[in-house]
């Protein structure tokens, strides 16, 4: 039953343009392959590939939450000096099939970092 929702509440589509996440100055990804996820009632949420983000400045929390839609999520926070950002990225390593594209791909909380095209 979710799957069929999906469709009617979430739209794919590859981004056109180079974007970059960036945190105090620190570029946290960089990449021309992002997905963009728009979702009914959310802001778009872009999809970058792991071999865009710096994963070296990210370390996964405890974090999980489930979306009926796309399915479990683990998360991320991210060091960029003394202090951690808790849960600024997540990930669905596994999602239900129609959210296949995104498998394995980080989002960033756009309201906590900066998401800019480059």
């Amino acid at each position: 039953m979710a799957e069929s929702h999906a469709a009617d509440r979430i739209r794919l589509r590859h981004g056109s343009g180079r974007l970059q996440v960036l945190l105090d100055g620190h570029c946290l990804a960089d990449s021309t392959d992002v997905i963009e996820l728009h979702e009914t009632g959310y802001p778009v949420r872009y999809y970058f590939p792991r071999a865009g983000v710096e994963m070296g400045l990210l370390t996964p929390t405890a974090t999980r939450t489930h979306c009926p839609l796309k399915g479990e999520a683990e998360y991320f926070g991210a060091r960029t000096g003394p202090a951690v950002l808790a849960d600024v990225a997540w990930s669905y390593p596994a999602p239900l099939p129609a959210m296949a594209p995104i498998a394995g791909r980080l989002a960033f909380d756009g309201e906590r970092v900066q998401i800019v095209t480059a």
